[in-house]
């Protein structure tokens, strides 16, 4: 029988094949372009979480300057209404400023007293970046001031040493935290050189300032930790005996690392954490809503972070296990003891990891809460409240165990 003499039910029979089969086809090429999508997707949150910022954004509108009077009047929001010392970039960066008390607000502007311009006209600026650094160069304070290189895996890593006034064997390092650089961490100089520390401000990988990483990516404290085991090594040949670590944001994961990971971790007599990242999942989690991701993109991305193979869809050289990092659920581990300074309204790092560690162990870890001073910005909001929290906490707590172990 010919083709076009079949029966008219074959041909009905076939065209349903085929129109079925076409249909098949579709479906799977969107499953496959969906997956695909959704794939890459989760590879660029995950991606994101361990990328260096290339370029600091300034996102806050300058609706006017007047050097006259010496005021600045920017865009309102949860960290620009608050009283405190803070700094304003501009300019794309070249320009800074320091601004002081708030003045007055309306509904979407808030005024406040400039302090100093240390760099640029910002007559003409239109945006800005809010930043907790308040202080450029430790010389600033009136201290003498060494430019140092500590030897890390990378290479050479720059640090700051400010001496104590009185020579002695107790150091402070300071470690800042993510997406900035050492200078943030000259805020907490003074408290410690009036209780006769030696402060070390380091470096470390992909912060700009130190060498970075073979893969530019951050470990998120996995990595990091080695660069503050070098500052640590550093120390132990100027034959410090005793030394506090401190630690800003993501700095404080970096620290809590190095506690539990450096050979010189016998060293440390205490460690200060300051709006720090304890458990990255509660980071993550709190950003996630804030984006509003579907809890599986988050997780996903976590995964793959860790997986490997797959981890290097972020572009990291190894993989990064969150669950390593996750100090509540390791704190039996810890052995110095804490300062833990944080604020309830941090709005990047959720303090409730910190309040959890706290409870986990209350018997090293001694927690300082703010309600209202954002994230790493304890000191800007309240100095007084800042020095005092720490001093006390070294007089009555550290020395006296250094003093023990020296004995």
């Amino acid at each position: 029988m010919s083709r076009s003499a079949r029966p008219a039910e074959d041909v009905a029979q076939d065209a349903a094949r085929s129109a079925g089969l076409i249909a098949l086809g579709v479906g799977v090429a969107a499953a496959a372009v969906t997956t695909a999508v959704v794939g890459g997707f989760v590879a660029a949150i995950a991606r994101a979480v361990v990328t260096p910022d290339r370029k600091r954004t300034e996102r806050v509108p300058i609706h006017a300057v007047d050097t006259t009077r010496g005021t600045v009047t920017i865009e309102r929001t949860a960290d620009t209404e608050l009283q405190g010392r803070y700094s304003l970039w501009f300019g794309g960066g070249t320009g800074h400023m320091r601004v002081g008390e708030v003045l007055g607000t309306t509904d979407t502007t808030v005024t406040r007293r400039i302090i100093a311009v240390d760099a640029g006209d910002p007559t003409n600026a239109r945006r800005g970046r809010w930043g907790g650094w308040f202080y450029l160069n430790p010389g600033e304070l009136d201290v003498p001031v060494e430019d140092v290189d500590i030897p890390t895996p990378n290479g050479p890593a720059p640090a700051w040493v400010v001496r104590a006034d009185d020579p002695a064997a107790s150091w402070a390092v300071l470690v800042h935290g993510r997406g900035v650089t050492r200078a943030e961490t000259i805020r907490a100089v003074p408290v410690f050189r009036a209780a006769g520390y030696s402060v070390l401000l380091v470096s470390w990988r992909n912060d700009g300032v130190a060498p970075p990483s073979d893969d530019g990516r951050y470990g998120l404290g996995s990595t990091e930790w080695e660069d503050v085991d070098a500052a640590l090594r550093w120390l132990a040949a100027q034959d410090a005996s005793s030394v506090v670590l401190m630690g800003w944001s993501m700095g404080g994961a970096v620290v809590l690392q190095t506690l539990l990971r450096s050979g010189f971790a016998d060293l440390v007599d205490g460690v200060v954490l300051e709006s720090p990242v304890v458990d990255w999942h509660a980071v993550l989690k709190s950003q996630s809503r804030l984006m509003r991701l579907p809890r599986p993109v988050r997780k996903v991305a976590q995964r793959l972070l860790r997986t490997p193979v797959l981890h290097r869809l972020t572009g990291l050289r190894h993989p990064v296990d969150l669950r390593e990092l996750d100090m509540v659920a390791r704190a039996d581990e810890l052995h110095v003891p804490i300062l833990l300074m944080h604020s309830d309204d941090d709005g990047f790092v959720p303090s409730s990891a910190s309040h959890a560690l706290a409870a986990a162990r209350p018997d090293l870890v001694r927690l300082a809460i703010q309600t209202t001073a954002r994230h790493t910005k304890l000191w800007n909001h309240d100095a007084d409240w800042f020095d005092a929290r720490i001093l006390a906490w070294l007089t009555e707590v550290v020395q006296p165990t250094s003093a023990t172990h020296a004995s």
